[in-house]
């Protein structure tokens, strides 16, 4: 029987495209086990590396915002890897919107072993920003040997006061049951950082999801800090914490209670008291200085993991 069709399959008669449209077989990525495409993103050193280093974006941003902090960290031979998480960037997946927490944890997972099986003797570290630092947690409590360290920039630990009254958490939980994709409104870019070239770019960034955020979203970070609570006192690798004072979007209590709960021997917080959210996004002193605390951390752990499997 002759069909009009052709059999191919249709990914091969009409390739798969970003959100932008642009074929991801001209761009690095990885399917993800629900069969997404997600954008990745790498920086190699241009000596033999003595790391790897995972970065974990924010809510509503992309992996290629961290290029200033992957840049310094290939300068001191790590090499940096990151992907866009489901439903952000250059990845598939309706905007800001995923099934389950977990998935984010699970897809950083499958990336990372994609590189460990590349690199099988290098030391990996976890670095995570806001929601990746929640990604950045549990996932090392997934793996409780695998990482020789992580750093946490303003990471989403506790659920802000004023966003998480009992009687907004129960509103939520309701509105999850009737009106899932009901819009809560949206980051307010002023409160990510007092340098105001940087909140315009972030304003005019195509890449980032300036909408509202979801209720179903909401549910999936509340569903996240309630893992975290429990995932904390089994945090025992290197841990540097860096947070501003007055962050708006995520607690710096959270990185109070990370620091008097997690059994790590090796825990250090930075905290700068005026700065916003985005700490390596801020104003240029505090930028400095926040990769500065990053550089001379990491690059001490390398010799001491080493060490450490030698010994």
């Amino acid at each position: 029987m002759k069909s009009g069709h052709s059999s191919r399959m249709p990914e091969e008669s009409s390739p798969r495209k970003t959100p932008q449209n642009v074929p991801y077989r001209d761009l690095p990525h990885l399917v993800n086990a629900d069969g997404q495409y997600l954008f990745c993103r790498y920086w190699k050193p241009s000596t033999p590396p003595r790391g790897l280093v995972f970065v974990a974006h924010g809510a509503g941003e992309h992996c290629c915002r961290y290029d200033d902090l992957a840049q310094m960290l290939t300068g001191i031979n790590f090499f940096v890897f990151a992907h866009d998480h489901v439903g952000h960037g250059q990845s598939e997946g309706d905007r800001m919107v995923v099934s389950d927490f977990h998935v984010f944890v699970r897809d950083s997972l499958q990336h990372i072993d994609l590189m460990k099986k590349d690199h099988p003797d290098l030391p990996v570290f976890l670095l995570g920003h806001s929601m990746g630092g929640a990604i950045s947690i549990l996932t090392a409590c997934e793996r409780p040997n695998d990482f020789s360290g992580m750093v946490l920039i303003s990471p989403l630990v506790v659920a802000s006061p004023d966003v998480a009254t009992p009687i907004k958490v129960f509103a939520a939980k309701i509105l999850n049951l009737v009106l899932p994709n009901l819009s809560l409104g949206s980051i307010d870019p002023n409160v990510i950082s007092r340098n105001k070239k940087e909140v315009d770019s972030y304003t005019t960034d195509p890449l980032v999801y300036h909408g509202g955020m979801k209720v179903s979203f909401v549910i999936q970070l509340l569903n996240a800090i309630a893992k975290i609570e429990r995932a904390l006192p089994k945090l025992t690798l290197p841990l540097l914490v860096l947070h501003g004072s007055p962050d708006k979007l995520c607690d710096i209590k959270g990185s109070y209670l990370l620091m008097d709960t997690a059994p790590s021997q090796d825990k250090t917080l930075k905290v700068y008291d005026e700065a916003y959210h985005a700490l390596h996004k801020e104003l240029p002193e505090v930028t400095a200085s926040v990769l500065k605390e990053i550089q001379s951390w990491i690059s001490q752990k390398p010799s001491a993991a080493e060490e450490a499997r030698h010994s």
